[in-house]
């Protein structure tokens, strides 16, 4: 079945939206108007509403009664919540993979490693990095994990933006040239141990971004 020229526009709306909220540039609390954005992209509101939804599926936008649509907020406890799904989808994904990795692959990883450390600004750092797993877990011929792992890259990165846009510096990621080293040596399970410590490690650190969770009413 293919697409209609209104899930088409629906899907490009929401991808827009998604890089501005996931960038930082849309705030969590701004409110999306539905003629704002219906004019900017030369839409019905049909379409505009639909992307709406894909949003709220997606975590990144909530609608609220008499207060209309609005881009999400994030607490610390979702950010936990992330680093966790995170390190428990990506050790499955690259135990799957591990077979299939071949030296080029270590080999683009490593740059991808080296081109994070030699990043001018968080959102060329995240890149690599995203880069960087993705090299290792794409191998796992598993799409509907690879999808799950791509959307919690996307709230990872998002968590990442807010926090450390103003004190970011390059890190050097001695984590990933240990899994690379373990691969290299075919020590898989020593590879996902590291990777899970290495996950859940990032996940306290970028909590310290997000506001407190408000108590329920």
């Amino acid at each position: 079945m293919t697409d209609t020229p209104r899930d088409t526009i629906a899907t490009r709306i929401c991808k827009a939206l998604a890089e501005r909220i996931i960038s930082g540039e849309l705030a969590p609390g701004t409110r999306l108007r539905q003629d704002h954005v219906a004019e900017a992209f030369g839409a019905s509101h049909v379409p505009v509403r639909e992307a709406f939804r894909r949003l709220e599926a997606q975590g990144l936008a909530v609608s609220e009664p008499r207060r209309g649509v609005r881009v999400a907020g994030f607490t610390a406890e979702d950010v936990k919540e992330v680093a966790q799904m995170r390190a428990a989808l990506e050790v499955l994904a690259l135990r799957n993979a591990a077979p299939r990795l071949t030296p080029a692959i270590l080999e683009a990883a490593e740059e991808a490693t080296r081109a994070g450390e030699r990043a001018a600004d968080v959102h060329a750092w995240e890149e690599a990095n995203r880069r960087f797993h993705t090299l290792l877990l794409e191998p796992c011929r598993m799409p509907r994990l690879l999808a799950a792992i791509s959307d919690l890259h996307k709230a990872s990165a998002r968590f990442l933006f807010c926090g450390w846009r103003a004190e970011w510096e390059a890190p050097t990621d001695r984590d990933h040239r240990a899994i690379l080293a373990a691969l290299r040596a075919g020590h898989v399970e020593l590879a996902a141990a590291i990777l899970n410590r290495h996950i859940l490690w990032a996940g306290p650190r970028a909590a310290r971004a997000a506001p407190p969770r408000r108590p329920a009413r």
